[in-house]
């Protein structure tokens, strides 16, 4: 082991959104590692994926601290960065409801103010924000995107896409004040998470029966691979740049075709182009207003679902020689993953 792997296995480590698909499967890489790890927890969070990966009998779970605070609460952050050299930030908040934009810009943009703003006060040696291919922005023109984009105003652009590049903002202000830190822009993350809630959940709306599918094209990624892409530009003397983790762009349909497969569902049959998908999101909407409920699909996700989008990802295979995953492998291991929990249910 180099002098930098051995520092690192040395520091006691922050980590943010533990619960979530990528906080999960990095918590466990680090611990497996031999790193301390302090988990900032709020106080309705929900451990799910953090007992998939760890489950209750797990003897790593005792290298794990627990503090509960949210990013948006500094009084809660400053007793968690005590003795802290490393930060690994991944909490945030995924919609694309209307309703969620104030909350979400305030934990994505807010929230990481404050992490860099104490990782710089602190001292901490080194930070790894995790934003979103999302964050790079979309034009709605075809064509591949790298980390040489450039932040274009666009309707393609989600609320959530807009919070993420503020988010990213924060970091690029705290590299100009002298923090040491690297962004990670994943694309669809896929493996075992919230089959409800998080990117996992395409494996319980293909369960369900999904009978739509779109002309979209975008990244995917294996959740093991964004998880050790992080973990090794921590390593790394790496610092102030950005890296698009994506193992392959691929059309949605063929993401679905493929989970339908492994799961024994029907494929979706039904092409929802451009007229369809307005349709769909303007009843959701009238849906919506009349009962209160939040709508299955609005106008941000249709227009997502026909974007089409192609990631390069070579900086990052240049930079740590790393080797993806390939997207169908990470379906099939998912969709087994899927399959065991619904039977032992």
């Amino acid at each position: 082991m180099n002098l930098i792997g051995f520092a690192y296995l040395c520091t006691m480590i922050l980590l943010t959104g533990a619960s979530g698909l990528l906080g999960s499967r990095l918590l466990l890489d680090l611990l497996e590692a031999g790193n301390r790890v302090r988990v900032l927890q709020r106080n309705n969070s929900r451990q799910g994926n953090i007992d998939r990966y760890l489950p209750a009998q797990s003897p790593l779970r005792s290298q794990i601290e627990w503090v509960n605070g949210d990013v948006t609460d500094i009084s809660a952050l400053i007793p968690a960065f005590r003795d802290i050299k490393q930060v690994y930030h991944c909490a945030g908040k995924v919609s694309f409801q209307p309703a969620d934009r104030e909350v979400m810009h305030n934990i994505n943009i807010e929230g990481t103010a404050n992490l860099v703003n104490l990782s710089i006060d602190m001292g901490i040696s080194k930070f790894c924000h995790v934003s979103s291919i999302a964050a790079l922005g979309r034009t709605g023109i075809p064509g591949t995107i790298n980390e040489t984009a450039t932040w274009k105003t666009s309707s393609h652009n989600s609320e959530y896409a807009i919070s993420k590049y503020g988010a990213e903002r924060e970091v690029w202000r705290g590299v100009a004040e002298g923090l040491n830190a690297v962004i990670i822009n994943p694309g669809v993350i896929i493996g075992p998470g919230n089959w409800k809630s998080d990117s996992s959940m395409i494996f319980g709306q293909v369960q369900k029966g999904l009978k739509f599918y779109t002309d979209g094209v975008n990244g995917f990624v294996d959740v093991r691979d964004v998880s050790k892409a992080a973990i090794q530009l921590m390593q790394s003397n790496v610092s102030g740049e950005r890296f698009i983790v994506v193992g392959e762009s691929k059309p949605f349909r063929d993401v679905f075709d493929r989970i339908s497969d492994r799961l024994n569902k029907p494929r979706p049959g039904i092409h929802a182009g451009p007229v369809l998908t307005g349709i769909a999101w303007r009843i959701e909407r009238l849906k919506s207003m009349i009962t209160g409920s939040k709508p299955v699909i609005t106008k941000e996700t249709a227009r997502s679902a026909s974007g089409i989008n192609y990631y390069d990802n070579s900086k990052l295979k240049s930079t740590l020689k790393i080797d993806f995953i390939p997207v169908d492998q990470a379906i099939d291991d998912a969709a087994s993953f899927f399959i065991k929990e619904v039977q032992s249910k």
